[in-house]
C-alpha cells in the first residue's frame, strides 16, 4: 500500500515538472519565481536553524545576522548552479561539437534553462539584499559582479545562446562554499584555528582553478569556435566577450588579495 503510495506521488511530481515546471513556454518564469522563492526560504530557515543551534548567533549584530543569512543563500546557490555546470560542461554531450543540434554557441535543453532561471532569481534576490543594505554585503564591485553576471545568464536563459559560456563562468561559483566558510570561522572567532588556515589554501587553489585557469580554458574555447559566436546576436557577442572579460580582471584582483592574506597568515604560523 504504502508502496503504491509512493509510486502514484512519484508520477504525479514527475507530470508537474514536465508539464509545468519543465514546459518550454513557462521555463523563464518558472524557474526564476522559484529561484527567489528558493533563496527566500533558505534565508528564513537559516534564520531560524541558527538561533537554535548556535548560541553565538544571537550575540551578532543585526548586519552579521543578515550577513550569516545571506552567506547560507549563496552557499546554497553555489552548490546547486555549480553542480549543474560541472555536469553540462563536462559530463553531458549537450554542448559536444558532435552533437546533433547544430553549432555549440545555439545548443540548450528544458533543464539547462530552467537551472539557468533559478540562478538568474538568486542574482536578484542577491543583488536586490546587496544595494537594500548596501554596503554591509559589499561594495561596488559585488554590485557590478552581480549585475553582469545576472544580465548575461537572464540573456542565455531567455534566448537559448551562449549556455555553454555561461555555465563556463557559473563554475566560478565552486569558489563560493569556501569563501563564506572563512567568513563564519572568522566570526567564530577561529581565525588562528588550523581549519582557518587550511580553508584558506583550498581557496587558494580552487581560486586559481577555477576563476583563473577554466577563464583561461573559456577564451580559448570562444577562439576556437569564433566563427559560431559570429553567428550569435549582436548582444550575444558582447555578453560572451566583454562580460567574461571583466570579470577575468575582477577573478585577479581578488586573487592577488588572496594571495596576500594567505601569505601573511602563514608568516604568522612560522
Amino acid at each position: 500500500m504504502i508502496a503504491m503510495a509512493m509510486k502514484s506521488y512519484q508520477s504525479h511530481a514527475e507530470l508537474l515538472v514536465k508539464e509545468y515546471l519543465l514546459a518550454d513556454p513557462l521555463i523563464p518564469y518558472t524557474s526564476i519565481i522559484g529561484g527567489i522563492c528558493a533563496c527566500k526560504m533558505v534565508y528564513d530557515l537559516t534564520n531560524l536553524f541558527s538561533a537554535v543551534y548556535f548560541k553565538s548567533y544571537s550575540s551578532l549584530t543585526k548586519s552579521q545576522r543578515i550577513e550569516w543569512n545571506n552567506r547560507a543563500i549563496s552557499t546554497f546557490h553555489a552548490v546547486f548552479i555549480a553542480t549543474m555546470a560541472l555536469y553540462f560542461v563536462f559530463c553531458s554531450d549537450l554542448f559536444s561539437d558532435q552533437f546533433p543540434g547544430g553549432l555549440v554557441t545555439f545548443q540548450s535543453s528544458a533543464l539547462s534553462t530552467f537551472a539557468l532561471g533559478v540562478s538568474v532569481g538568486y542574482f536578484i534576490s542577491d543583488l536586490g539584499m546587496i544595494i537594500w543594505v548596501y554596503p554591509s554585503l559589499g561594495g561596488m564591485e559585488y554590485v557590478i559582479h552581480h549585475f553582469l553576471s545576472m544580465i548575461s545568464v537572464a540573456y542565455s536563459m531567455l534566448t537559448g545562446e551562449g549556455q555553454l559560456y555561461a555555465y563556463m563562468v557559473l563554475i566560478s561559483e565552486t569558489t563560493t562554499p569556501g569563501v563564506n566558510l572563512r567568513w563564519y570561522l572568522d566570526i567564530a572567532g577561529m581565525k588562528r584555528s588550523k581549519a582557518y588556515l587550511v580553508n584558506g589554501v583550498v581557496i587558494f587553489f580552487a581560486w586559481f582553478v577555477a576563476r583563473i585557469l577554466l577563464f583561461i580554458y573559456l577564451f580559448y574555447h570562444v577562439s576556437l569556435h569564433q566563427y559560431q559566436v559570429k553567428q550569435m546576436h549582436a548582444s550575444g557577442q558582447l555578453l560572451a566577450l566583454v562580460v567574461p572579460v571583466v570579470l577575468s580582471v575582477m577573478n585577479l584582483m581578488w586573487f592577488w588579495k588572496i594571495f596576500k592574506g594567505m601569505k601573511k597568515t602563514l608568516a604568522k604560523r612560522h
